[in-house]
């Protein structure tokens, strides 16, 4: 997951305005679930870009057991489909809910995804189309207070300077944290990124993290982000016993058309009419649209977040390649010859040589 992160990072952070939320857990669940019923080609890209190895169904029950064992974080994917499955995804899925995609299916799915994210996301973020032969939707939503939560009577407007170096008044909380809560990531233009992490507090499973991360002047989100998981090597202690913490409150969404970022990431191929997920459906299916919306929330109590990410399929075109004709007119005079059953004894000759006429 980390590693898309890394590749997928690239493509969202061109999203206009420079604002977005997303999920690479969430992309990573719902490409790796429809990967379970892709082959040849089509396979090896799934594979190549997610790291499943040979097994998609096991890589994808051991990704969602692991983050089970996150507190306040659910999950949930579900698969509505026009089009017959076959029994082999259906088993190798045994987490996923399935259902058949008709008339009635855009509120049934709203519904589900209202449910799956706790009301964050109201409703599916992209349109079920006459063409669209399967829908897959996963969904993972966290709601949790903080362990050391701020203080409400501590937040007041400060200054932020947005990219473009307009400064704002924004509702900004404060708290003072020992230091250990934060460290430094070197950065590839020698500046250092500071780290500040928040913990969630913990109600019988082990507890989410939440770190924020900022750069030095200028470094955008694909330099600045990947320090959040920097591995622990590359940590810098700040030189202090205490850190004051002065973060904004927020709430940001945002919708990301995935589809077209497929290709950087090296799964064009599942895109198209030679798409191979026959072990998915007898039906030639093919990839039409990856859409998620996200949701994040920074409050004094604690942090909401969501996504509901949607791969949409079609039928593929039959394609097939165009027979090379070459055209023989018999328009000036020709003859023609009748055998026998053997192809060797001349029965009839014939040659025309004046304009064709038939006479019954």
């Amino acid at each position: 997951m980390r590693q898309l992160a890394h590749r997928w990072l690239e493509s969202v952070a061109r999203t206009p305005g420079g604002d977005f939320a997303a999920s690479p857990a969430g992309l990573w669940l719902a490409l790796a679930t429809v990967s379970v019923g892709a082959r040849g080609r089509t396979a090896a890209a799934f594979e190549d870009v997610l790291e499943t190895g040979q097994e998609p169904a096991a890589a994808v029950a051991a990704a969602v057991r692991a983050l089970e064992k996150t507190d306040a974080l659910t999950m949930a994917t579900g698969v509505w489909s026009r089009s017959p499955l076959r029994e082999g995804f259906r088993g190798a899925l045994p987490d996923v809910d399935f259902g058949v995609l008709d008339d009635a299916s855009p509120a049934v799915i709203d519904a589900w995804v209202r449910d799956a994210t706790g009301g964050l996301i109201e409703r599916l973020p992209v349109r079920i189309a006459a063409r669209t032969r399967l829908l897959l939707v996963n969904a993972l939503a966290l709601k949790a207070r903080w362990a050391d939560p701020f203080d409400t009577v501590n937040t007041r407007d400060r200054r932020f300077t947005d990219a473009a170096g307009a400064v704002h008044q924004v509702p900004t909380m404060s708290k003072t944290f020992s230091a250990h809560s934060a460290w430094t990531v070197p950065e590839l233009s020698g500046g250092l990124t500071r780290v500040v992490e928040l913990r969630c507090a913990a109600e019988g499973f082990t507890p989410a993290v939440v770190r924020f991360v900022i750069g030095s002047p200028e470094r955008g989100a694909t330099e600045v982000l990947p320090a959040a998981w920097a591995p622990s090597g590359m940590r810098g202690r700040i030189d202090a016993d205490q850190v004051r913490v002065l973060l904004p409150r927020l709430a940001l969404r945002s919708t990301i058309e995935v589809t077209e970022h497929l290709g950087a990431l090296g799964l064009e191929i599942a895109t198209g009419d030679h798409a191979d997920f026959s072990g998915l459906s007898p039906d030639p299916l093919t990839i039409d649209q990856v859409v998620q919306e996200a949701v994040v929330k920074v409050a004094e109590e604690g942090i909401e977040a969501a996504a509901a990410t949607v791969v949409r399929m079609r039928y593929a075109s039959m394609v097939t390649s165009r027979p090379r004709v070459v055209e023989i007119a018999f328009d000036r005079p020709f003859g023609l010859v009748v055998l026998d059953s053997t192809g060797e004894l001349p029965l009839f000759t014939a040659w025309q040589a004046s304009a064709p006429r038939f006479a019954e």
